[in-house]
């Protein structure tokens, strides 16, 4: 075994971009000989840690009921560290990291590390947690430049111990095909009529409601399937129902492989706020999609305009609805060069041996920097 690395995240029952790509490292890292043991704060660990099981990487969750605050978890992960001694404990997202760092002043640590997610620095009290804590970590790695700029900008991380290692995407099997015969359409009922696709959870920072308002300004035959769930669900039925546009959105719910949906669409489109590195976009273009997504940092790291897909002004609906209509409009050639040079940028940059093998250097350059367990305090 190349050594034991812990990864801590606040909850995998609901799995979206952050816990997608932590879990990612942990299947590929448990292939190159490391031991895994994947940790959630709270929760029972759904699908995806029955999934793990099966694959032999061990799940267990702390069952915390009060975010980091509990201190039955504490104490539970604290008893863990000692008995186990991993040598990695690598946190993801804000509770996680603030739960993983503090607990190093507890049980000495040879490399403790955690990730940076998305741009948005959250209110005042997690930049707090992050400033108050920014010394403990042996290093922090973002997703994306954007990230990484933010955080530094803001002064929540020292830059000395700041790297990008971005997301990855398997492009074995986030590939294209043809869309214009394949099941769901007929299942839609979509026929030959333009197909958006997006897919995210349905919650504010996808800005769902930009996006039902453009496209209810597009041409009637147009449609637009959603795959993913959340908080939004209801409001946004009855947001479709009232600009009459309901026959032309399909609410398909969280899918485990929205793979179909990516391999039956024309293009795909994103509306969000924020980003760090959205991975339905490189799964998008991997899928060989032509993109609109607003310009946010983390998707611009991604698309380049007029190349590989078409930015909008943010939270601008006049904005939204010409790229759309421009991605229409554009000859369908051109559509297709578009999603074949977003996901030339996918595989050159994203793909996931490239991104995993940085994983894999990185890992064993810290436990090589960082021979002995560290308490601080």
């Amino acid at each position: 075994m190349m050594g034991h690395i812990a990864i801590l995240l606040p909850g995998i029952d609901s799995v979206s971009g952050a816990e997608q790509q932590a879990l990612l490292i942990a299947r590929q890292m448990a292939r190159r000989q490391w031991r895994i043991t994947v940790i959630a704060m709270s929760g029972s660990g759904g699908e995806a840690g029955a999934s793990l099981a099966q694959e032999g990487i061990p799940f267990f969750s702390l069952q915390m009921r009060k975010a980091f605050l509990d201190p039955r978890g504490w104490k539970q992960l604290k008893a863990w560290l000692r008995l186990e001694k991993p040598d990695i404990l690598h946190a993801h997202l804000p509770h996680a990291t603030w739960l993983a760092r503090w607990s190093r002043f507890l049980t000495p640590t040879r490399v403790q590390m955690d990730t940076l997610h998305t741009s948005s620095l959250g209110p005042s009290t997690r930049q707090l947690g992050y400033r108050l804590s920014r010394s403990i970590p042996t290093c922090v790695t973002a997703v994306s430049k954007s990230v990484a700029q933010a955080y530094a900008d803001a002064n929540l991380v020292d830059v000395d111990r700041l790297l990008v290692l971005p997301n990855a995407v398997d492009t074995d099997h986030w590939k294209p095909r043809d869309s214009k015969h394949s099941p769901l359409r007929q299942q839609l009922g979509v026929g030959d009529a333009f197909l958006w696709a997006t897919v995210g959870r349905l919650e504010p920072v996808k800005d769902y409601p930009l996006m039902l308002q453009a496209l209810s300004r597009l041409d009637p035959s147009v449609h637009l399937a959603i795959a993913g769930d959340g908080s939004l669900r209801n409001p946004l039925h009855r947001l479709a129902e009232h600009l009459g546009i309901a026959e032309r959105v399909h609410f398909l719910g969280f899918l485990p492989d929205p793979l179909p949906l990516l391999q039956s669409a024309d293009a795909f489109v994103l509306a969000s706020l924020w980003e760090g590195l959205p991975m339905a976009i490189l799964e998008a273009g991997a899928c060989s999609l032509p993109i609109v997504a607003t310009d946010v940092p983390g998707t611009a790291n991604v698309l380049t305009h007029g190349q590989n897909g078409l930015l909008a002004v943010l939270g601008n609906l006049e904005a939204m609805t010409a790229t759309m209509q421009r991605m229409m409009e554009t000859a369908e050639d051109e559509r297709q060069a578009m999603g074949a040079r977003a996901r030339e940028e996918i595989v050159q940059h994203y793909r996931m041996d490239l991104v995993m093998e940085q994983w894999h250097s990185l890992y064993l350059k810290l436990l090589e920097e960082n021979t002995q367990p560290l308490r601080m305090g």
